[in-house]
């Protein structure tokens, strides 16, 4: 890990990876979003509703799986002190928020139809806008502290914080008396029939190499930024 902290030798991964992560993302993505468009027959109980699974799904998981990637790249941080770990963590957070914001969305299209309200105050449902707000705030304490140098402690201490909010996320379905759904699929069963779900893992795989490209992209601008900044003040002062 301490290897591939170094700028330079993250980049060299960095540049082809990007271009890697994009394609196949692509691929899969139309794969499995044609599939639950398209393809798949409607369920026998939510009828076409319940093709925004395939969204919903890998949204949720990238929501709650980009504030991890905070928490570990704060903790690096703080106590190794990575080169790298600020600008992972910052960004990874306007992705993560994004599809924070697709599943709070997506879940209130289906949840129309499905509950009779477009909202609940409901212990997942609110559990997940608080993870969006956290990404709000973690973008913005992030920002305001990088103009000030970067040995800043704020940032990395809120991601780590904010990271107590995912097993709240994880477990309100089994905590509280919720009206969202429990779990329908796990790593050792699920309660859909396999000709409704084969897309969703063509979505899960697909969006997350989204998200890993994006990722990718946004580190290796905020290093080229970096690195033009530096030229500039070197130039100012000769």
């Amino acid at each position: 890990m301490h290897r591939f902290a170094n700028p330079a030798r993250f980049l060299k991964i960095a540049r082809p990876a990007t271009a890697w992560l994009l394609g196949l993302g692509l691929v899969l993505s139309a794969i499995g979003i044609v599939g639950a468009l398209v393809v798949i027959p409607p369920d026998y109980l939510q009828g076409e509703t319940a093709r925004i699974l395939h969204i919903h799904v890998p949204a949720a998981w990238l929501g709650m799986g980009g504030w991890t990637g905070i928490a570990v790249a704060s903790a690096a941080q703080i106590i190794w002190r990575h080169p790298l770990a600020g600008v992972a963590a910052r960004a990874i957070a306007p992705a993560g928020a994004v599809f924070a914001a697709i599943c709070l969305a997506s879940g209130s299209i289906w949840g129309r139809p499905t509950w009779g309200t477009w909202w609940e105050w409901d212990g997942r449902l609110t559990s997940m806008l608080v993870l969006f707000f956290l990404y709000c705030g973690y973008m913005a304490l992030a920002a305001a502290e990088k103009e000030r140098g970067p040995e800043g402690r704020a940032a990395p201490i809120f991601g780590l914080v904010g990271a107590i909010n995912l097993p709240i996320i994880h477990y309100s379905v089994i905590w509280w008396n919720t009206l969202h759904q429990g779990e329908s699929i796990t790593l050792t069963r699920s309660s859909i029939a396999p000709a409704l779900l084969w897309p969703l893992p063509f979505t899960l795989l697909g969006f997350s190499a989204l998200f890993g490209a994006v990722v990718l992209l946004r580190m290796r601008a905020e290093l080229a930024a970096t690195k033009v900044e530096a030229r500039l003040r070197r130039a100012a002062a000769e």
